[in-house]
């Protein structure tokens, strides 16, 4: 029997999702195609959009539409040598080969790098992944908390930095627009189209 949701669960799932989506790409890669693309900003973010947002609802819809369980029942449709190929694929693209060092490496190198003196980053960058990744299994190890941790506390506070750093940006902007550079002069929109599937989130949306 399907269970209705209330208002404030669709809420906290949404909130879930945006947390358990937003990662270094998603921080790192906006940031640098608007100093790069310029003048041009707009085109290029419409193609970022597309696949760094539009691709990932899609991954997320698939799923739900279609009632599988996982990935790999929904990949064993095509065959179920393909399911256990692309699930194996995907979660070691998602995880230790790709994501996981990225999202460890760029939470360090804008949180702690920038406060350590020189000959330090080794030792901490250790230290710092291990706790990092420590929280990251403690919150994974418990799959029916995961809306209250993320959805309710972890989210709306990183919807507030996120906002006071889009507020700080357009109140004191490190300079003036310029002329857009490198792909971002010919091809903006592919540029930018690039960009958001590098996120790796439409990857992600298919184990969300």
């Amino acid at each position: 029997m399907n269970k209705s949701l209330s208002f404030s669960a669709y809420i906290f799932i949404g909130l879930m999702l945006f947390a358990l989506f937003f990662g270094a790409g998603n921080l790192i890669f906006p940031a640098h195609l608007g100093q790069l693309a310029g003048t041009n900003v707009w085109i290029a973010i419409t193609g970022f959009l597309l696949t760094g947002a539009g691709l990932p609802l899609l991954g997320v819809l698939a799923i739900g539409i279609s009632g599988s369980n996982d990935l790999q029942s929904l990949a064993n449709r095509v065959h179920p040598i393909y399911g256990v190929v692309f699930a194996v694929v995907l979660y070691l693209t998602i995880g230790p080969f790709f994501a996981l060092p990225r999202t460890g490496t760029v939470s360090f190198e804008i949180g702690v790098a920038p406060f350590l003196g020189e000959g330090s980053h080794a030792l901490a960058l250790f230290i710092f992944t291990v706790i990092f990744f420590g929280v990251s299994m403690w919150l994974s190890l418990s799959p029916s908390k995961i809306v209250d941790r993320v959805g309710k506390f972890l989210t709306p506070a990183l919807l507030i930095f996120i906002f006071i750093l889009i507020i700080a940006s357009l109140v004191k902007p490190l300079g003036e627009q310029t002329a857009p550079k490198g792909e971002y002069i010919a091809s903006p929109f592919s540029t930018g189209f690039i960009d958001g599937y590098n996120t790796m989130d439409a990857l992600a949306s298919l184990v969300s």
